[in-house]
């Protein structure tokens, strides 16, 4: 009987899911991304009102902790690590990759998703590069997250046996470069509401973590122009 605030400000659109038991109580998301940490926190209060609840009733706090926007990754963890600290709640993160895979998984309706065997989100990182990594349609790993630059070659090996579905705003780069009957090409958009069952599957098995220690998954470093 668990109550989880999900928060996701890894991606362009952030979005806080409150979800009890695994299911969506409520939603909220905001697509100016330039706004995320000043939308933030109003956005976590409002969902509580709308459920006639507090904050101080969450049993967790689920985030998204990378690969992702730089800014928005650290816009995130701060907001759970500060909530967790102050109401002495345990903190879950999740992987961005795996919460988007969640969402192809969970959309029942696209024939697209349903008829490829593999499972690749991707994250725009800008130029050609992109976050990226493999599942299979339970969500086991296939391939590993990583920043990778595409070319006209970028998962021939995988494509020789499997059907792939790509989705995310990073899979537009592949769409343009990429011509093989076994790469399908989607426009699945996950949110907070994709967390559910993840956030929910960690919280029964006591998956915590550490709240002093813990910091998001960039993939690649960070760097600043030169002044």
């Amino acid at each position: 009987m668990a109550l989880i605030l999900n928060i996701d400000t890894a991606v362009d659109t952030a979005s806080v899911c409150l979800a009890k038991d695994g299911k969506e109580l409520s939603i909220s998301k905001n697509e100016k991304q330039k706004d995320h940490a000043a939308w933030l926190h109003p956005a976590i209060q409002e969902i509580f009102e709308k459920n006639n609840s507090e904050l101080k009733t969450v049993d967790a706090v689920a985030v998204t902790g990378g690969p992702g926007s730089y800014t928005g990754l650290r816009i995130g963890m701060a907001t759970a690590k500060g909530i967790c600290y102050a109401l002495n709640k345990p903190l879950i993160i999740l992987n961005t990759l795996q919460v988007m895979a969640n969402a192809a998984r969970n959309v029942q309706k696209d024939s697209f998703g349903e008829s490829a065997d593999l499972l690749c989100p991707m994250i725009d990182a800008r130029r050609m590069e992109v976050f990226t990594a493999i599942y299979s349609k339970d969500l086991q790993i296939i391939k590993e997250p990583a920043a990778i630059e595409l070319n006209e070659k970028s998962f021939d090996e995988e494509l020789l046996t499997n059907s792939i579905c790509f989705f995310g705003n990073g899979s537009i780069k592949l769409q343009l470069i990429k011509k093989n009957q076994r790469a399908i090409f989607s426009n699945i958009i996950s949110d907070a509401s994709s967390m559910i069952s993840l956030s929910e599957e960690k919280y029964k098995q006591q998956e915590f973590a550490d709240l002093a220690y813990s910091e998001p998954s960039y993939l690649k470093e960070f760097y600043t122009p030169a002044k």
